[in-house]
Protein backbone atom coordinates (compact mmCIF):
# COMPACT_ATOMS: atom_id res chain seq x y z
CA UNK A 1 0.00 0.00 0.00
CA UNK A 2 1.33 3.33 -0.68
CA UNK A 3 1.59 5.53 2.02
CA UNK A 4 1.39 9.70 0.95
CA UNK A 5 3.07 12.45 2.98
CA UNK A 6 1.62 13.70 6.16
CA UNK A 7 -1.44 15.13 5.77
CA UNK A 8 -3.65 18.28 7.40
CA UNK A 9 -6.71 17.70 5.81
CA UNK A 10 -9.72 16.80 8.03
CA UNK A 11 -10.73 13.27 9.01
CA UNK A 12 -13.35 13.77 6.73
CA UNK A 13 -13.03 14.55 3.20
CA UNK A 14 -15.98 14.98 0.49
CA UNK A 15 -18.97 16.67 0.19
CA UNK A 16 -19.76 16.79 3.83
CA UNK A 17 -23.84 17.91 3.04
CA UNK A 18 -24.08 14.23 1.21
CA UNK A 19 -22.21 12.36 4.61
CA UNK A 20 -24.72 14.23 6.90
CA UNK A 21 -27.51 13.34 4.72
CA UNK A 22 -25.85 9.98 4.62
CA UNK A 23 -25.74 9.70 8.21
CA UNK A 24 -29.61 10.65 8.60
CA UNK A 25 -30.33 8.27 5.85
CA UNK A 26 -28.73 5.36 8.06
CA UNK A 27 -30.27 6.05 11.39
CA UNK A 28 -32.76 3.69 10.61
CA UNK A 29 -30.66 0.85 10.42
CA UNK A 30 -30.87 -0.21 14.03
CA UNK A 31 -29.71 -3.52 13.39
CA UNK A 32 -26.60 -3.12 11.32
CA UNK A 33 -25.70 -0.55 13.45
CA UNK A 34 -26.09 -2.85 16.93
CA UNK A 35 -23.91 -5.46 15.28
CA UNK A 36 -21.16 -2.84 14.59
CA UNK A 37 -21.16 -1.83 18.20
CA UNK A 38 -21.65 -5.46 19.42
CA UNK A 39 -18.61 -6.35 17.66
CA UNK A 40 -16.57 -3.61 18.95
CA UNK A 41 -17.85 -3.60 22.34
CA UNK A 42 -15.84 -6.64 24.11
CA UNK A 43 -12.82 -4.62 23.39
CA UNK A 44 -13.25 -0.71 24.25
CA UNK A 45 -13.00 -1.11 28.21
CA UNK A 46 -14.77 1.73 29.95
CA UNK A 47 -13.59 4.82 28.82
CA UNK A 48 -13.23 5.04 25.61
CA UNK A 49 -12.72 7.50 22.54
CA UNK A 50 -14.61 7.26 19.16
CA UNK A 51 -13.28 9.01 16.29
CA UNK A 52 -15.48 10.45 13.51
CA UNK A 53 -18.23 10.49 15.45
CA UNK A 54 -20.54 11.77 12.88
CA UNK A 55 -23.97 12.43 13.86
CA UNK A 56 -23.45 10.48 17.09
CA UNK A 57 -25.74 7.36 17.02
CA UNK A 58 -22.48 5.24 17.31
CA UNK A 59 -21.66 7.15 20.31
CA UNK A 60 -25.12 6.77 22.02
CA UNK A 61 -25.08 3.21 21.74
CA UNK A 62 -21.92 2.66 22.99
CA UNK A 63 -23.11 4.84 25.89
CA UNK A 64 -26.60 2.95 26.36
CA UNK A 65 -24.47 -0.17 26.72
CA UNK A 66 -23.07 1.62 29.64
CA UNK A 67 -19.26 3.38 28.75
CA UNK A 68 -18.09 6.43 29.64
CA UNK A 69 -17.68 7.55 25.72
CA UNK A 70 -15.69 10.72 24.28
CA UNK A 71 -17.70 11.80 20.79
CA UNK A 72 -15.20 13.37 18.62
CA UNK A 73 -15.12 14.92 15.00
CA UNK A 74 -13.25 17.11 13.11
CA UNK A 75 -15.37 19.73 11.87
CA UNK A 76 -16.68 22.66 14.70
CA UNK A 77 -20.16 22.54 13.22
CA UNK A 78 -20.26 18.38 13.71
CA UNK A 79 -18.60 19.26 17.05
CA UNK A 80 -21.48 21.59 18.15
CA UNK A 81 -24.28 19.12 16.51
CA UNK A 82 -22.35 16.66 18.99
CA UNK A 83 -22.42 18.95 22.07
CA UNK A 84 -25.91 19.86 21.88
CA UNK A 85 -26.92 16.22 21.63
CA UNK A 86 -25.00 14.90 24.43
CA UNK A 87 -24.90 18.04 26.67
CA UNK A 88 -27.56 16.13 29.09
CA UNK A 89 -25.85 12.88 28.87
CA UNK A 90 -22.49 12.48 32.13
CA UNK A 91 -21.47 9.46 30.23
CA UNK A 92 -20.80 11.15 27.03
CA UNK A 93 -18.00 14.04 26.34
CA UNK A 94 -17.08 15.57 23.19
CA UNK A 95 -14.05 16.96 21.69
CA UNK A 96 -12.68 18.51 18.72
CA UNK A 97 -10.06 16.01 16.95
CA UNK A 98 -8.46 15.95 13.63
CA UNK A 99 -6.33 13.29 12.22
CA UNK A 100 -3.67 12.50 12.59
CA UNK A 101 -2.35 14.11 15.49
CA UNK A 102 0.31 14.19 17.56
CA UNK A 103 -1.42 14.00 20.75
CA UNK A 104 -1.03 11.18 23.43
CA UNK A 105 -3.94 9.92 25.47
CA UNK A 106 -4.78 7.52 27.81
CA UNK A 107 -8.06 6.05 26.64
CA UNK A 108 -8.86 2.34 27.36
CA UNK A 109 -9.64 1.89 23.73
CA UNK A 110 -10.49 4.01 20.50
CA UNK A 111 -13.20 3.07 18.17
CA UNK A 112 -12.96 4.59 14.27
CA UNK A 113 -15.81 3.37 12.09
CA UNK A 114 -15.54 4.43 8.42
CA UNK A 115 -12.74 7.04 8.92
CA UNK A 116 -9.27 5.75 7.65
CA UNK A 117 -10.44 5.57 4.30
CA UNK A 118 -11.36 9.51 3.97
CA UNK A 119 -7.33 10.24 5.26
CA UNK A 120 -5.08 10.75 2.70
CA UNK A 121 -2.23 9.74 5.25
CA UNK A 122 -3.62 6.84 6.48
CA UNK A 123 -0.53 5.48 7.79
CA UNK A 124 -0.38 8.09 10.08
CA UNK A 125 -3.18 8.05 11.27
CA UNK A 126 -3.39 4.73 12.65
CA UNK A 127 0.04 5.47 14.18
CA UNK A 128 -2.11 8.70 15.83
CA UNK A 129 -4.82 6.16 17.27
CA UNK A 130 -2.62 4.25 18.42
CA UNK A 131 -1.00 7.00 20.65
CA UNK A 132 -4.30 8.56 21.64
CA UNK A 133 -4.64 5.10 24.30
CA UNK A 134 -2.87 3.68 27.01
CA UNK A 135 -0.72 0.82 26.59
CA UNK A 136 -2.40 -2.74 25.68
CA UNK A 137 -4.99 -0.73 24.80
CA UNK A 138 -7.03 -1.25 21.77
CA UNK A 139 -8.19 -0.08 18.15
CA UNK A 140 -11.01 -1.23 16.68
CA UNK A 141 -11.34 -0.17 12.85
CA UNK A 142 -14.04 -1.14 10.25
CA UNK A 143 -13.22 -0.15 7.00
CA UNK A 144 -14.95 -0.50 3.74
CA UNK A 145 -13.72 -3.26 1.41
CA UNK A 146 -12.26 -4.11 -2.13
CA UNK A 147 -11.31 -1.62 -4.32
CA UNK A 148 -13.75 -3.45 -7.31
CA UNK A 149 -16.89 -1.77 -4.73
CA UNK A 150 -15.82 1.53 -5.42
CA UNK A 151 -18.21 3.64 -6.92
CA UNK A 152 -19.11 7.63 -7.55
CA UNK A 153 -20.42 7.83 -4.19
CA UNK A 154 -17.25 6.83 -2.99
CA UNK A 155 -15.80 8.98 -4.72
CA UNK A 156 -18.53 12.17 -3.98
CA UNK A 157 -18.06 11.11 -0.19
CA UNK A 158 -14.01 11.41 0.00
CA UNK A 159 -13.21 8.09 0.29
CA UNK A 160 -9.89 7.82 -0.50
CA UNK A 161 -9.60 3.54 -1.27
CA UNK A 162 -11.24 0.67 0.18
CA UNK A 163 -9.45 -2.28 1.52
CA UNK A 164 -8.56 -5.94 2.18
CA UNK A 165 -7.53 -7.50 4.78
CA UNK A 166 -3.92 -7.58 3.86
CA UNK A 167 -3.62 -4.54 3.66
CA UNK A 168 -5.84 -3.83 6.71
CA UNK A 169 -2.84 -5.99 8.48
CA UNK A 170 0.17 -4.15 7.01
CA UNK A 171 -1.44 -0.62 8.02
CA UNK A 172 -1.68 -1.70 11.51
CA UNK A 173 1.61 -3.74 11.79
CA UNK A 174 3.82 -0.83 10.09
CA UNK A 175 1.43 1.37 12.79
CA UNK A 176 3.34 -0.60 15.27
CA UNK A 177 0.05 -2.15 16.56
CA UNK A 178 -0.62 -6.01 16.94
CA UNK A 179 -3.35 -7.36 14.92
CA UNK A 180 -5.82 -9.98 17.37
CA UNK A 181 -8.80 -9.94 15.05
CA UNK A 182 -9.39 -9.63 11.65
CA UNK A 183 -12.49 -10.68 9.38
CA UNK A 184 -15.22 -9.81 6.46
CA UNK A 185 -17.89 -8.70 7.89
CA UNK A 186 -21.03 -8.91 5.87
CA UNK A 187 -20.77 -10.15 2.64
CA UNK A 188 -24.24 -10.09 1.50
CA UNK A 189 -23.70 -5.85 2.10
CA UNK A 190 -20.95 -6.29 -0.53
CA UNK A 191 -23.30 -7.80 -3.19
CA UNK A 192 -25.61 -5.50 -2.78
CA UNK A 193 -23.00 -1.64 -2.82
CA UNK A 194 -21.78 -3.36 -5.94
CA UNK A 195 -24.73 -3.73 -7.54
CA UNK A 196 -26.53 -0.56 -6.10
CA UNK A 197 -23.79 1.51 -5.70
CA UNK A 198 -21.35 0.44 -8.45
CA UNK A 199 -23.53 -0.67 -10.96
CA UNK A 200 -26.85 1.69 -10.61
CA UNK A 201 -25.23 4.41 -9.47
CA UNK A 202 -27.99 4.70 -6.38
CA UNK A 203 -27.76 6.18 -2.92
CA UNK A 204 -28.64 4.72 0.33
CA UNK A 205 -31.76 5.42 1.61
CA UNK A 206 -34.29 5.48 4.23
CA UNK A 207 -37.45 3.76 3.78
CA UNK A 208 -39.01 0.32 3.26
CA UNK A 209 -36.59 -1.10 1.49
CA UNK A 210 -33.91 -0.32 4.15
CA UNK A 211 -35.84 -1.06 6.89
CA UNK A 212 -36.82 -4.52 5.05
CA UNK A 213 -33.17 -5.24 5.00
CA UNK A 214 -32.60 -3.96 8.26
CA UNK A 215 -35.05 -6.35 9.66
CA UNK A 216 -34.29 -9.72 8.05
CA UNK A 217 -31.43 -9.47 6.12
CA UNK A 218 -29.08 -8.42 8.47
CA UNK A 219 -29.84 -10.41 11.41
CA UNK A 220 -30.02 -13.72 8.97
CA UNK A 221 -26.01 -12.29 8.14
CA UNK A 222 -25.09 -11.58 11.87
CA UNK A 223 -26.07 -15.21 13.00
CA UNK A 224 -23.96 -16.85 9.81
CA UNK A 225 -21.00 -14.73 10.40
CA UNK A 226 -20.99 -15.36 13.97
CA UNK A 227 -20.45 -18.98 13.02
CA UNK A 228 -18.64 -19.18 9.66
CA UNK A 229 -16.10 -16.00 8.13
CA UNK A 230 -16.94 -15.25 4.83
CA UNK A 231 -14.31 -14.90 2.27
CA UNK A 232 -15.38 -11.52 1.60
CA UNK A 233 -17.66 -8.43 3.03
CA UNK A 234 -18.70 -5.25 2.41
CA UNK A 235 -16.20 -3.59 5.42
CA UNK A 236 -13.33 -4.78 7.06
CA UNK A 237 -12.88 -4.93 10.94
CA UNK A 238 -9.93 -5.18 12.61
CA UNK A 239 -8.97 -5.40 16.51
CA UNK A 240 -5.03 -4.18 17.28
CA UNK A 241 -3.41 -3.53 20.23
CA UNK A 242 -0.78 -0.88 21.09
CA UNK A 243 2.39 -1.91 22.41
CA UNK A 244 1.94 -3.82 26.24
CA UNK A 245 -0.57 -5.93 24.74
CA UNK A 246 -2.79 -7.72 27.21
CA UNK A 247 -5.01 -11.05 26.56
CA UNK A 248 -7.30 -11.01 23.89
CA UNK A 249 -11.48 -10.40 25.28
CA UNK A 250 -13.72 -12.96 23.56
CA UNK A 251 -15.62 -10.60 21.22
CA UNK A 252 -19.49 -10.41 20.70
CA UNK A 253 -21.03 -11.07 17.40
Amino acid sequence: MSVPPPSTEPVVLGDGELQSDLLEELTEAVNYRSWLVSLALPYLGDRPLEVGSGNGDYAAEFAARGLSITASEGEPRRVKQLSERFGSMPNVSVRELTLPVTDRGDYTGVVAYNVLEHIPDDLGAARALAGLVRPGGAVVLFVPAFMFAFSALDARIGHQRRYRKREVERLCRTAGLTVERLHYVNSLGLLAWFVGMRLLRLSPQSGPLLKLWDSYVIPLIRRVESRFRPPFGQSVFVVARSVGDSPATPGAQ
